[in-house]
């Protein structure tokens, strides 16, 4: 019997979105690349097809054609607007905005539990970001005043700066930065980068976290909401530090007792789902993992799920039955979980990382296979992540 018999069409269409999605993502062109990246896709396709003597050899051959489109895309940058993006930001000729202290025609663009952001044009042209926090919202580990002051000492090129802070009536602190029109996320959403774009903006990232991590300061809130750029070339920038931590800063737990209830949703590490509050910096690379794999995966969508109303309980489900259901071999580290046992879980298998981000490129799936581990210490350092070959020049 041949190994085609029981290979059918679905099996075929499965690689030929995958091959599509790489072609596509390794073009500079998104508004014509569809077209171009599937008859790409359905040529390599056909070849594999007819050339291999298995299933194993098909996939390695489609393998392959993956981590080849990745490594030699177009280093073509996009000049242009991306699709779906008002790059124009202007506000009706009817509207004079707000004023914040010097700040004039200051015009919403987001609103948090914790603070609201202004966005507002300088006489020079200059636009800037005026983060207004909400004083009464500012609860543990939520700190304004700290987030200045370690903006301040990790200041860095892919790290968002501070250009000044202010008070205004009723205890408001203002943080103001440079307005950046672009986040990870965003981009991710509207698929408006390439694989090339991406591996930027991520090794961005790793910078900013090797610099961060050097001077003691764990950002605690890595997400790619938090990865902002003026343009999807770069060059990106970490934000939003009002949960970071160092040891020593007057505003920050002691290193024993750090709070848990840090992160977003399903970027949130297993450690601290378990109650274990003497986390490191490697709660940073988990969730830079996450990122790695949602910015690689075809559709973009999060790795994990922390169901409808971010349950610790969903999460932790979501991760085990991905990863695997850890015992104590495994995952040593339990033994220091406080919340560990408490909970009887269902035994999952561990999925193969191939499975997992079927038809994203080899190279980052080891990178993500080496930061999402349940081991805090086995984890990459930001400074190793960078060296991984997926960083490497081509």
């Amino acid at each position: 019997m041949s190994w085609k018999d029981n290979f059918g069409f679905t099996d075929r269409l499965r690689a030929i979105q995958s091959l599509t999605t790489a072609y596509q993502q390794a073009s500079s062109s998104h508004a014509s690349a569809f077209s171009d990246a599937m008859a790409q896709a359905k040529r390599v396709e056909t070849e594999a097809y007819e050339k291999a003597t298995s299933k194993d050899v098909y996939d390695s051959i489609c393998q392959q054609a993956i981590d080849q489109a990745e490594l030699g895309e177009s280093t073509e940058l996009v000049t242009g607007s991306p699709r779906g993006v008002d790059d124009a930001y202007e506000e009706p000729e009817t509207s004079t905005g707000e004023v914040i202290g010097q700040y004039r025609s200051c015009f919403h663009h987001y609103g948090g539990l914790h603070s609201s952001i202004y966005r507002s044009t300088l006489e020079d042209g200059a636009v800037r970001a005026v983060k207004v926090t909400i004083p009464h919202m500012m609860t543990a580990p939520h700190d304004a005043h700290r987030e200045a002051r370690l903006l301040r000492e990790a200041s860095h090129s892919h790290i968002i700066p501070l250009t000044e802070t202010f008070m205004l009536d009723g205890g408001r602190f203002v943080l103001v930065f440079p307005f950046m029109r672009y986040d990870l996320e965003q981009l991710l959403r509207r698929d408006m980068v390439t694989a090339a774009q991406t591996r930027s903006i991520l090794r961005d990232l790793f910078h900013a976290l090797a610099h961060l991590h050097s001077k003691g300061i764990i950002h605690r809130d890595i997400k790619p909401s938090n990865i902002l750029m003026d343009s999807p070339n770069g060059p990106a920038y970490l934000a939003d530090f009002g949960i970071s931590w160092k040891e020593g800063d007057a505003g920050c737990e002691p290193p024993t007792q750090k709070i848990t209830d840090v992160g977003t949703t399903c970027y949130r590490p297993p450690e601290i789902l378990f109650g274990y509050k003497e986390y490191g910096a490697s709660l940073d690379m988990w969730a830079a993992g996450c990122v790695v794999a949602e910015a690689i995966a075809v559709g973009h969508h999060q790795l994990f799920d922390s169901g409808p109303v971010g349950s610790d309980l969903s999460l932790i489900f979501s991760i085990f039955k991905l990863l695997g259901t850890p015992d104590e071999q495994r995952w040593p580290e339990v033994k220091f979980l406080p919340d560990w046992g408490k909970v009887e879980f269902h035994s999952f298998p561990t999925q193969a990382w191939e499975d997992i981000l079927r038809g994203a490129s080899s190279n980052g799936r080891d990178l993500v296979s080496h930061l999402l581990c349940y081991e805090s210490n086995e984890r990459l350092s930001a400074a190793e992540a960078l060296a991984h070959p997926y960083f490497a020049r081509t």
